[in-house]
């Protein structure tokens, strides 16, 4: 068999070989006009301008349609991070009206004792306004000045004089202890401490139980004639049911928010993240107390008084 000499192709020579050869599949195929005709159309759409402003208006519409179904949207879910507001709500910024300074005023006698007046009586440094009077009473009557038992021997204007000294120095102790205790000079750390106190009192279940009406229990029939175990007693204040954990969350979310809607907030991804883990983790307490209240007396309180939309629960929450 003679040998079989390659020829290159671009030269025009038919190949010297007789032998028949087995079609491959790497062969080239056959070039078809179709995908050049395609090609070209979408060339000359890009180029038409009246093509692209139509693809522009039909962008546009869509994008508007979009906007206004995101706005609806948002309306009827409401805000998700700070949802509706109420009192109790914007209380959280001023503490309950206890960031004003506290008015402090003494007796010119000393008979009457010291007012100290506080909203939701919540002072600084874990104080009352009854235990915070009730020192200052004390002091002022360790300090007073002592009369001399021989009315012979005493002065009066001396008297007068160590007296009048003695309720000047007096007033002005009590109005410095009144600035120390009172929230509008605390830290923001001293706030929401106050606000975590305000809201186990509010919405502890050692105070609710009295007012709101209970979960209503199975029927005893679909329990088999097996009695409920008996709840252990609840010894101090309920820190840790559903509804103190998500006012506590939406008291720290607030003053989250209002930090990052300042000058230089959009930069603090730290703080945007710990709002997202935050909002993320108040929505699932929401979802559980909804499921286990089912819409009772506990869920409408704290949904009413915490301002909570359904964007707060419902659907997936993205910051």
């Amino acid at each position: 068999m003679p040998p079989r000499i390659p020829v290159p192709s671009r030269y025009g020579v038919s190949s010297l070989c007789f032998r028949s050869l087995t079609p491959s599949s790497n062969a080239r195929l056959p070039i078809t006009a179709v995908a050049n005709a395609a090609t070209m159309a979408q060339r000359r759409k890009h180029k038409d301008p009246y093509a692209l402003a139509q693809a522009k208006q039909r962008k546009d519409a869509n994008l508007s349609r979009r906007a206004e179904l995101q706005e609806e949207r948002k309306k009827a879910l409401g805000d998700p991070v700070r949802g509706i507001t109420t009192p109790f709500l914007e209380s959280f910024d001023d503490v309950g009206g206890s960031t004003i300074i506290i008015d402090a005023k003494s007796a010119s006698d000393g008979a009457e004792g010291v007012e100290i007046r506080s909203a939701d009586n919540v002072l600084n440094h874990f104080l009352k306004p009854s235990e915070l009077e009730a020192s200052i009473k004390h002091s002022q009557t360790l300090t007073e000045p002592i009369v001399d038992k021989v009315r012979d021997a005493a002065d009066p204007v001396l008297e007068a004089t160590a007296k009048k000294r003695h309720e000047e120095a007096h007033a002005r102790a009590t109005t410095a202890m009144a600035r120390i205790v009172s929230l509008a000079n605390a830290s923001q750390k001293d706030k929401t401490r106050a606000n975590v106190r305000r809201c186990i009192e509010t919405f502890g279940r050692h105070n609710t139980d009295q007012t709101l009406e209970p979960r209503l229990q199975p029927n005893p029939s679909t329990l088999g004639g097996v009695p409920l175990p008996e709840k252990t007693p609840r010894a101090g204040p309920d820190t840790g049911s559903s509804e103190v954990q998500i006012a506590i969350l939406t008291a720290k979310i607030r003053v989250l928010a209002n930090q990052l809607e300042m000058k230089g907030g959009k930069k603090d991804k730290i703080n945007k993240r710990n709002l997202r883990v935050m909002v993320h983790k108040r929505q699932k307490l929401l979802r559980y107390l909804r499921t286990k209240e089912r819409g009772g007396d506990r869920w409408q309180h704290l949904v009413n008084t915490l301002g909570l939309s359904e964007g707060t629960w419902q659907g997936e929450i993205s910051l």
